[in-house]
């Protein structure tokens, strides 16, 4: 049998020798179209064409993709990345998985080292540092250290994998943000390997994988499951995917950043729909941006909804290249293949694509978005109008001026800094005062012998964070240069503010330095805390004691601000809810401010020594500006020097101690890390999977519920399930850590799930993860109910609307709902990465037919359910048809699609699981 069904495969004489590859060009000779293929597509082609061995791939995918046309396609295709990045949130499971794997095939007689990552896997611990300590010059240090102590058992999980595991590696905490990492050191462009030279491609365990793109890397977020799969050895099966045109023309105004640019394109294209789509970029405004502009706007693809949002290399990405340290071999062998295989931007006006969106950067204007998506945009001219509107629409309070408030400017202005260490308990000399006016909130407070107001809208977080905007050097040096003015002018930033510096990599500091402006950062209180994703995660750490207190006695509707990309409800902090996303330099500015309820274009940040107003445009840097001290400070020598040591880690990973067995020995007393159920016992055949009869709904749900509300990667508190849990093995509050931190344990994981703090079930009168057992009656949280559920081995569904489990790629959304009882989700529409990890656990994702919801259907969500047509039969796409019985015994039936969108997903949902397939098929290997 051919594995090379056109006859396209060719030598490229290169400085490293002659390497194989599948010439694209070679099928333009023969007749195929393939200049009019969007670039990303065409390394779909070239990946297909790659890795054909007539059973996982076939002749059949190859001609699906070169018969590629602008219209919605219904077939799937598969894809083979050449690696997989991992953070440590989703890599823990995700090693967890694959030791757990390994143990259940050492219990069956197997040769349990047998099983390994096939390709290389680089997994970057980054989403665990949290900011306890903040504006002091030990705040680093001292997060560092809880950190270790924190997560210690975790960590020794990872540095066991480094070495127990092939084609693994990590790089160890306080070294980088994973994006931020592959853009800057593990992304090449092009890959040789075993004698053959193909594009750099990846998936990655988190939703901002897509950051890469920016560099001409085809890669995107998939749940830790598909990625596991992907890392034994299974091809990644998708439905062939419209591709978007995004065309820019002109170029970014004065004044305006890339910030405010990709927050306009996230309402752009949210407004458009390319929810499963790709988005190409192209036109003459491409060329006015620097990769990491690009990259700016590919990181945001999740909230976009898209799955790519590619830039094709040219002369801009060889220039990035050679700056941040890539060899110029490998800089002229990128050059050369993607010349030589059609993969280099050129002749863009013979492309078609689905559709074309438009964007004159000329017209983008500063921007911030918020208050609970990023697609919410809002002018910053409009900002103070827009914060009025919510305050009053939202949580039903009038706003007032703050010049008509009974509140002294000294109070509002602050008065004097106070201590910003993390106090061990509430000062005994903490005096607060509430004073309402038509519902809107200030409370005086009194520390100290100093006083400030907080009001509605008060800032007490602003966080410099998220390799979205800290990869991009023109942002970072222009937020410290609204420092350096800002502290020129003898500003300061409110005292009632948490600031936060956490670059996405060591680089960051090392140009700050050099410029000479981390002193003033410093100064105005944004120290570094880490390198990590601290806030734009959830990792903010606690508010100070008193004003924790202060917004929670009052139910003050405070905000943070960050130079992030997520803002979803709870997700910045529990007790702030409003999250506003930014650049890194208005971060700046409204930390200054103190509040949000504020037109930076007109009203003052605040007052110099001799009481002169001091404007946003006083301390707002020029472009020429930026641009001169950004040529001045940044190297190749930077990158060179933080990467050359990337994987060494500092002293306490190199002293810590790790297991040498290659079979991991699980410690049945932690709550950190256990083997995971899925695998135990499991039978070498599957059972034919059945129709689900009188079924009761666990969740009745909106639309918009995020994987943030599924599976909660923050705090949580001692009443919850996860809470009791721990206490009741006498671990102390202090050290519950985060539910993120614990995913290696499914105890933990599984009371976590639907346990968001502002999750609201229609079932339940209480908002949390809270529900009725429907039977009885009872109000209870969601864990309990299905536990009582599961003694009646009741079978369990959830209602949703649209956009069923948007934002962060997590497999413990759909491992919790399995591990729930959760045997289908009822939905109007998904996110394309979860509908794929409930698939990957064995849940059954329906979506209801066209103009169909549980309104419509006056689904109250206290029926019984049977669901039938699976047993039958299942098929891409084939309705099933629901009975549905009311609590007066009234009957109704409607139908359902199901999503299993392909072949290999209706296998996959027989075996239970795509980890249960993969590891039966291992179990038929070593038979065979």
């Amino acid at each position: 049998m051919s594995l090379d069904p056109y006859q396209i495969k060719r030598s490229l004489s290169t400085p490293q020798g002659d390497l194989t590859y599948w010439s694209l060009f070679e099928l333009c000779q023969q007749g195929k179209s393939i200049q009019k293929l969007p670039f990303s597509i065409r390394i779909l082609l070239e990946n297909a064409l790659r890795n054909f061995d007539d059973f996982a791939i076939t002749k059949e995918n190859i001609d699906t993709i070169l018969n590629w046309s602008p219209s919605p396609s219904d077939k799937d295709i598969p894809f083979k990345p050449a690696r997989v990045l991992m953070q440590d949130f989703t890599g823990v499971p995700a090693v967890v998985d694959i030791a757990s794997l390994r143990a259940e095939a050492v219990r069956k007689g197997k040769d349990g080292q047998k099983i390994n990552p096939l390709i290389p896997v680089d997994l970057v611990i980054d989403h665990s540092v949290q900011v306890d300590y903040f504006g002091t010059n030990y705040s680093y240090k001292k997060n560092v250290d809880v950190e270790y102590e924190r997560n210690g058992e975790r960590y020794q999980l990872l540095k066991w994998a480094q070495t127990a595991f092939d084609n693994f590696s990590v790089v160890p905490p306080g070294m980088g943000i994973c994006h931020q990492v592959n853009l800057e050191y593990l992304a090449q462009g092009v890959i040789v390997r075993d004698g053959q030279i193909f594009p750099d491609t990846l998936v990655g365990t988190d939703s901002h994988t897509p950051m890469v793109n920016g560099i001409g890397v085809v890669g995107w977020g998939v749940g830790g499951i598909e990625a596991e799969a992907a890392i034994l050895g299974q091809p990644i099966n998708f439905i062939m995917p419209e591709v978007v045109g995004l065309k820019l023309t002109g170029s970014l105004p004065l004044g305006t950043t890339a910030t405010d640019m990709v927050l306009t394109i996230t309402q752009l294209l949210r407004s458009h729909g390319v929810v499963g789509k790709f988005v190409e970029v192209f036109g003459p405004g491409l060329d006015t941006l620097s990769v990491p502009d690009r990259a700016t706007i590919a990181n945001m693809s999740p909230e976009f909804g898209c799955t790519v949002t590619y830039f094709p290399i040219d002369d801009r990405t060889l220039d990035y290249m050679a700056k941040t340290n890539r060899s110029e071999e490998q800089i002229k062998l990128v050059e050369q293949y993607c010349k030589e295989n059609l993969l280099w931007r050129k002749d863009e006006e013979q492309i078609e694509y689905s559709s074309v969106v438009e964007l004159n950067l000329d017209n983008v204007e500063p921007t911030v978005a918020g208050p609970k998506r990023p697609q919410d945009k809002i002018l910053l001219r409009e900002f103070k109008s827009k914060f009025g509107e919510i305050l009053q629409d939202v949580h039903g309070r009038e706003y007032i001026p703050i010049d008509k408030r009974d509140v002294s400017r000294w109070y509002e202005e602050g008065g004097s800094s106070q201590p910003t260490e993390q106090a061990s308990s509430i000062p005994s000399d903490v005096e607060i005062e509430t004073k309402l006016r038509d519902g809107l909130k200030t409370v005086v407070v009194k520390l100290h012998n100093e006083k400030f107001a907080l009001h509605d809208g008060s800032v007490v977080i602003a966080a410099i964070t998220s390799c979205t905007n800290t990869s991009n050097p023109n942002v970072m040096i222009g937020a410290g240069l609204v420092a350096q003015k800002a502290r020129q002018r003898g500003l300061d930033v409110k005292p009632w503010v948490k600031t936060s510096l956490a670059p996405g990599s060591k680089v960051v500091t090392d140009y700050l330095i050099k410029a000479n402006l981390l002193d003033d950062l410093e100064a105005l209180r944004f120290h570094l805390v880490g390198y990590g994703c601290t806030s734009c995660i959830g990792n903010s750490g606690p508010l100070p004691k008193h004003i924790a207190k202060a917004v929670e006695e009052n139910d003050l509707v405070v905000a943070s601000v960050l130079s992030g990309n997520r803002n979803f409800e709870a997700r910045v902090h529990p007790q702030v809810k409003m999250n506003y996303l930014m650049s890194p330099m208005l971060v700046v500015a409204y930390a200054l401010a103190g509040r949000v309820d504020i037109d930076l274009n007109s009203e003052p940040l605040g007052y110099d020594p001799n009481l002169e107003p001091v404007y946003l445009k006083d301390i707002w840097p020029s472009n020429e500006e930026i641009f001169e001290v950004v040529s001045k400070v940044l190297s190749p020598g930077d990158f060179e020097k933080n990467y050359g040591e990337i994987f060494e880690g500092n002293e306490q990973w190199k002293n810590l101690e790790a297991p040498k067995d290659p079979v991991y020995q699980w410690n049945e007393k932690s709550t950190y890390i256990k083997e995971a159920p899925f695998f135990d016992g499991i039978s070498e055949e599957i059972a034919e999977p059945k129709d689900i009869k009188n079924a009761h709904v666990l969740l009745k749900l909106g639309d918009s519920i995020t994987t943030d509300h599924i599976s909660p990667a923050g705090a949580f508190s001692e009443v919850s399930a996860a809470g009791k849990f721990l206490l009741e093995r006498g671990v102390p509050k202090e050290n519950f850590n985060s539910y993120g931190s614990r995913r290696g344990n499914d105890e933990i994981m599984v009371r976590g799930t639907f346990a968001n703090v502002r999750i609201k079930n229609e079932l339940s009168t209480k908002e949390g993860g809270y529900t009725i057992h429907i039977p009885s009656g009872e109000e209870m949280n969601v864990y309990d109910a299905a536990q009582i559920y599961k003694e009646t081995n009741t079978p369990l569904l959830v209602l949703a609307g649209k956009e069923y489990g948007s934002g962060s790629s997590r497999d413990w959304a759909a491992k919790g709902t399995s591990l729930l009882g959760v045997k289908a989700v009822l939905a109007e529409s998904y996110e394309r990465i979860h509908r794929s990890n409930l698939v990957g656990m064995g849940v059954l994702p329906l979506q209801y037919a066209e103009g169909d919801n549980a309104e419509t259907l006056e689904l109250s969500g206290k029926e019984k359910f049977s669901i039938e047509n699976i047993e039958s039969g299942l098929e891409v796409g084939k309705r099933l048809l629901v009975h549905v019985e009311n609590e007066d015994g009234q009957r109704k039936s409607f139908e359902v699609i199901s999503r299993l969108d392909s072949g290999i997903e209706i296998e996959y949902f027989k075996h239970g699981g795509i980890l249960n397939y993969v590891f039966r098929q291992f179990l038929q290997r070593d038979n065979s």
